[in-house]
């Protein structure tokens, strides 16, 4: 008998390393082709050089050299071809994980974490009461929220193909039992890689909204149609059957969000023709797909009356489901599935316009619930007759698609500066007579001022009122959203958000402009006000995060907001701000205010009866709160989640997540598998040790801050290197958003965007913002305390929070690399500022992964994340030569070279390295 053959690590990554050969020489074939063998021997004798770098054999300038002066003719397309080259790198690695995934299961061997069937197997040894499970999961909520901040730097028509090539790979994969199918395969894959190098890697045009809006809504077609009805009917029916005596989740628990279209904060390009684009095209993708999934339910039950009983509710809904009474006399399902779609195409032509299913007059739904009402009632009949086989198929899918999506299909989110707020309210206040100088107020008179406002009926404008442009627009924005919440209903604009919150009067004047705008109601005069949006504090910065809990307490002790509050069932929500806070004191001082803020919070929960839900505005890097999702929830502390919390999805991280039915299941299982764990376990494992480990993280974050404030708020000229450093000024030409790249035009580091802020540093290797301070804050307290040390140590096994932390920082370091930055800091022309400021980021960059060893025991890195070790040796030859030739050409272009094919250049080489990195900004 054959011994059980036992795989290596070397067997394990053979075929990634395979795929990789091959497309890297497909790719290879076609720019030989195409471009000459000129261009295509100095990209090999870059790529070569470069590997002979990161084998050590040659020194860093190695590639530099090769590259200084290349004519930019020969320069382009040696940098698409790189750019391509990480690519198909990153298709090779998710096909890559896909075949471990299938592997691990296929030996039988436990679920992994982050999946629900490891959470379901954790809930079941913790053998929990059902009534205590009911109560923490009433107000049961995920919810990722589609954002168009602008980090995904791939062309849409890219990214199509990129797709085709997957799936071409994945069926070259399976499918390959003759040599005349692989050579079908891999000829098929050929026109595809001639198609992508054909093809423009960046647009010519800053994307408008309208596009961004289209773009959001395409991943409902890929993969959300499908995998979120799906995962919500899955998880209710495991619960269910753990606790049959409770009627756990009567509403699905997964609900998507967006905020395109809705978000306003810095965005010119928001209008109300934007907010009513954004909510009706929404539902335009809602409605299609039930008209289509109807139609062919109606073709496919066609069970004979003369064969099936149908119930009595059925047989009504059949007799009026045709205008001929003879047409399908007796197919009674498909008579019943006639009439429902015609009602509901004269739903949709109500709310959207166009035209209506025979020209009927059938009478429009007035909710999601009436057309379900319909579709139980079939599902009904169907499984009394034991058609549950077919019940079971494309009508559950129908049923539990229209029970998440409703009519809208999506929250859109409203979202606007406090500092607008406050100048359109002293407007529409002066315009009014109420007062004619609002800002000159106390926070105590203009918070009694605006309670008073509230409560009353009057509106502050007539008819004829005459308004500034601003003011003008923004009332305008909320009655169209107020239009299409009268439309679509109360769920299309649920939540307005307060970027920049620090105030109680900053709540109330949102409060007060969605009374003027007609989404709050302020009730009859013996009766509570109403208002169906809810309205939601955002905290970003370090102080107003710290601040945040007392602010809401106040709020929540003003008689009206705290019976707005009640109104919607005592749920606030509150958003925090990840990427402010890094920028305004660095990355442990954010992380630890936003844990502290959430510590508060609970503590309000706890005093005032409210049942909270935390709005994480996380991006895509580790320096504007990235990383794995599963691991940041529950690294939250105990009581912040409670069944319920909304996180932003942004740039290149939707396309990751959700581009593919795999990976879409993948990650939204995981966003309820951390959220049910948080919710129900003690994940924070610090019992009696709690306080002083927050406090020990106090004096940790405090240390921190200094340091991270020395450099970048307190060291003269910072913001000059930075500037000079980095590709930061070219960020905004890369035409991968509709907002502009800073609040404000200023130079200062506050009022520029967190997204160009943490992409400069990411494109110039240093990825300052997810590390700097933490190893100086390490290293002081633990002073050479080996006792102190072993503290740490013990915090970063116990503690989910401590350990992501540093998981966090190792994953972000690891992309960094000071030799290449050094070559950016060579574009700063005073050298003692260079000398300064470098040797500060080095020091320290020095000392993080110095503590980084000390504290976790690991002799590198990413030694607790192998795949991404893997994946960072594998590209690195590829990054190499982008980074070397952004460097060449930011030079060129700052002494005076000023030509459109040195800016184009350096816009790919941008776009090579986003990619290659695959988290940017």
């Amino acid at each position: 008998m054959t011994e059980p053959r036992i795989e290596t690590e070397q067997d394990a990554i053979r075929p990634l390393r395979d795929d990789i050969r091959f497309l890297g020489g497909v790719l290879g074939d076609t720019i030989r082709d195409h471009e000459g063998p000129e261009v295509f021997d100095l990209i090999e004798r870059v790529r070569i050089e470069a590997f002979r770098v990161r084998r050590e054999e040659v020194g860093r300038s190695a590639v530099a050299q090769m590259l200084q002066g290349v004519d930019i003719a020969v320069a382009l397309p040696l940098i698409r071809a790189f750019s391509y080259f990480v690519l198909l790198a990153n298709l090779a690695e998710d096909l890559q994980r896909d075949r471990r995934r299938a592997a691990h299961e296929a030996a039988g061997e436990p679920p992994q974490d982050s999946s629900l069937a490891a959470t379901y197997r954790k809930l079941d040894a913790a053998a929990l009461d059902g009534t205590d499970v009911a109560d923490l999961l009433a107000d049961a909520l995920v919810s990722p929220v589609i954002t168009a901040h602008p980090t995904e730097t791939r062309r849409r028509t890219v990214f199509d193909v990129q797709t085709r090539i997957t799936e071409l790979m994945r069926r070259r994969q399976r499918y390959t039992e003759t040599e005349r199918e692989r050579a079908d395969f891999e000829l098929q894959i050929r026109r595809q890689v001639l198609a992508l190098w054909r093809t423009a890697l960046i647009r010519l045009q800053r994307l408008r909204i309208q596009d961004e809006i289209a773009v959001g809504l395409r991943y409902y077609e890929l993969t959300l149609f499908e995998v979120i009805p799906a995962i919500n009917a899955e998880l209710r029916a495991a619960l269910r059957s753990r606790w049959p005596g409770v009627e756990l989740l009567p509403r699905p628990m997964l609900r998507p969000g967006s905020w395109i279209g809705g978000d306003r904060d810095g965005n010119p390009y928001v209008t109300a023709d934007v907010v009513r684009q954004a909510a009706n095209q929404a539902a335009e993708v809602a409605f299609g797909r039930y008209l289509r999934e109807l139609e062919e339910l109606e073709k496919s039950l066609s069970q004979s009356a003369r064969l099936v009983p149908v119930t009595e509710r059925v047989a009504e809904l059949a007799a009026s489901g045709y205008p001929d009474p003879a047409s399908h006399a007796d197919e009674p399902y498909r008579r019943a599935l006639h009439g429902i779609r015609t009602r509901l195409s004269a739903t949709a032509a109500r709310a959207l316009g166009g035209a209506v299913v025979d020209d009927s007059a059938a009478p429009p739904y007035a909710t999601p619930q009436a057309v379900l009402d319909d579709l139980d009632a079939i599902d009904a009949s169907m499984r009394a007759s034991g058609d549950d086989l077919l019940a079971d198929d494309r009508l559950a899918a129908l049923r539990h698609a229209i029970e998440t999506f409703g009519f809208h299909l999506q929250s859109l989110d409203m979202r606007q500066n406090s500092e607008v707020h406050e100048q359109v309210v002293a407007e529409l206040l002066a315009w009014s007579g109420v007062h004619q100088d609002y800002t000159s107020l106390s926070e105590h008179q203009r918070v009694e001022l605006l309670a008073a406002e509230l409560r009353t009926r009057r509106p502050l404008l007539g008819p004829h009122a005459r308004l500034s442009e601003l003011a003008a627009k923004e009332l305008g924005i909320i009655r169209a959203a107020r239009e299409v919440v009268d439309t679509l209903g109360a769920e299309t604009v649920p939540n307005y958000i307060i970027s920049m919150c620090t105030s109680v009067s900053d709540m109330l004047e949102a409060a007060l402009l969605l009374k003027e705008g007609g989404l709050l109601d302020p009730g009859e005069p013996d009766g509570p006000p109403h208002c169906t949006v809810g309205i939601v504090p955002l905290f970003e910065t370090i102080e107003d995060l710290g601040a945040g809990a007392a602010t809401l307490a106040a709020a929540l002790e003003v008689p009206v907001y705290r019976e707005l509050v009640a109104a919607k069932g005592m749920r606030q929500e509150v958003m925090l701000g990840y990427s402010d806070s890094n920028k305004d004191g660095g990355y442990l001082a954010a992380n630890w205010a936003l844990y502290r803020a959430e510590l508060d919070l609970a503590e309000v929960v706890r005093k005032t009866g409210i049942r909270l839900r935390l709005f994480h505005g996380r991006g895509g890097t580790v320096g504007r709160g990235g990383g794995r999702s599963y691991d940041a929830i529950l690294a939250q502390p105990a009581g912040a989640v409670r069944g319920s919390l909304r996180l932003t999805e942004q740039g290149e991280v939707i396309a990751a997540k959700y581009a593919e039915p795999g990976a879409a299941h993948r990650n939204l299982e995981s966003l309820i598998a951390g959220t049910l764990e948080s919710t129900l376990l003690d994940v924070e494992g610090l019992g009696s040790d709690a306080e002083p480990s927050y406090e020990l993280m106090d004096e940790l974050a405090a240390r921190a801050r200094a340091a991270y404030s020395r450099l970048v708020h307190e060291t003269p000229g910072f913001v000059e290197y930075f500037r000079q450093s980095t590709p930061v000024a070219e960020v905004g030409d890369l035409n991968i958003g509709s907002r502009p790249a800073s609040r404000k035009p200023t130079n200062s580091v506050s009022d520029l965007r967190a997204i160009p802020w943490v992409m400069s540093w990411s494109q110039a290797r240093v990825m300052l913002p997810g590390w700097y301070g933490t190893g100086t804050a390490l290293e002081e307290w633990v002073g050479g305390d080996a006792e102190r040390l072993a503290t740490l140590s013990n915090l970063y096994r116990r503690w989910p929070f401590f350990r992501t932390v540093l998981s966090n920082l190792a994953q972000v370091m690891a992309k960094s690399d000071l030799d290449i930055a050094a070559h950016y800091a060579e574009l700063v022309e005073d050298t003692a500022l260079r000398d300064t400021i470098f040797g500060m980021i080095r020091d320290e960059h020095a000392r993080t992964i110095r503590m980084h060893a000390a504290i976790t025991g690991n002799d590198h890195l990413l030694a607790d994340n192998p795949s991404l070790a893997e994946s960072i040796h594998n590209r690195f030859p590829y990054l190499e030569p982008l980074n070397q030739m952004q460097v060449e050409l930011l030079r060129r272009l700052r002494a005076g070279e000023d030509s459109e094919l040195v800016k184009r250049g350096i816009l790919l080489t941008m776009n090579g390295l986003a990619t290659a990195l695959r988290n940017s900004g």
